[in-house]
């Protein structure tokens, strides 16, 4: 019986399993991580003239990204605190309003030391959001597309890049580097449309329900994932993250700078050439293409 009642679910199309309610929170994460993506790199592509008007080298202005993405750690860890509490709209509305508040904020800077602080924050909402956003949106997907679901989620990062590079291009000889910046609060208009439009997964409510019920909540140590039974797995993945962050950062991260630096390109001739060089990443294995791509397959493999 368990077998027929799989088969004949794998009858009905795959975009159609989900409900009305999960679309609209994996377009809520969708969105969110999207204008995540553009806040972030907005900032690569102005480096250069940062430097130029405070006076200080591009390694300096470079290393505020050190800092903004040690800080993601930090929103990671206290929004998923958060919401296993009080759900994952909460945290991840206040992801968006975080990060879109320390770009509107970077722009109006003073000193490169205020820049500096600033834009670093904006890590701890670029962390929170992932965490919140994706356990919001695949929590409770039809397990047969979410692996395929979960790989268009995270692709939706190239999507920003590629608006971001957009932008620049059409828009940095007008409003300067500050302009792009104060762009940056746009994506807290996306928070009206979580409010009002997305529900919490149906599997944290009940969760929350029954932890209530007996009055205890249930705790996830985050030490548990470094001992000896998942020691190996914790810092492989560790080993893999790593890498591939120092791999992609210096050449997509810094692309920008080197187009302006060295080849001496203005916006109007490298925004193309940065809109161009963004695509690659959809198709690169962590981007939409690649990830989405690979996880195809999930549509077509048996679930329990």
């Amino acid at each position: 019986m368990t077998i027929a009642a799989n088969v004949s679910g794998l009858s009905v199309a795959w975009w159609k399993e989900p409900t009305k309610d999960q679309w609209l929170a994996w377009i809520a994460a969708w969105l969110g991580w999207m204008l995540d993506a553009f806040d972030f790199t907005i900032f690569l592509l102005i480096i250069v003239p940062i430097a130029n008007e405070f006076g200080v080298s591009v390694t300096a202005v470079a290393a505020v990204l050190t800092f903004t993405l040690w800080l993601r750690l930090v929103g990671a860890i206290g929004s998923g605190w958060l919401a296993d509490r009080v759900g994952r709209k909460v945290p991840l509305m206040l992801s968006i309003l975080w990060y879109s508040a320390c770009n509107f904020i970077a722009g109006f800077s003073p000193t490169f030391t205020f820049l500096f602080v600033v834009r670093a924050a904006l890590g701890v909402g670029m962390g929170a959001e992932w965490s919140a956003g994706s356990s919001l949106a695949m929590e409770s997907w039809p397990a047969r597309s979410r692996g395929l679901m979960s790989g268009v989620l995270q692709g939706s990062w190239a999507v920003g890049f590629a608006l971001s590079s957009a932008v620049y291009w059409l828009l940095f000889d007008s409003i300067g580097w500050r302009g792009l910046l104060w762009l940056g609060i746009l994506p807290a208009i996306v928070c009206v449309y979580i409010r009002y439009y997305v529900k919490e997964p149906e599997v944290w409510v009940e969760n929350r329900k029954r932890q209530r019920e007996h009055k205890q909540e249930v705790p996830v140590p985050l030490l548990t994932i470094f001992k000896p039974a998942l020691l190996t797995n914790t810092l492989t993945a560790c080993w893999w993250l790593v890498s591939s962050f120092v791999v992609y950062y210096p050449i997509f991260g810094l692309f920008g700078t080197w187009l302006q630096r060295d080849l001496k390109l203005a916006a109007a001739g490298g925004g193309p050439g940065l809109s161009v060089g963004t695509q690659g990443r959809l198709r690169e294995p962590g981007g939409c293409g690649g990830r989405g791509g690979g996880d195809i397959l999930s549509l077509y493999t048996p679930t329990p």
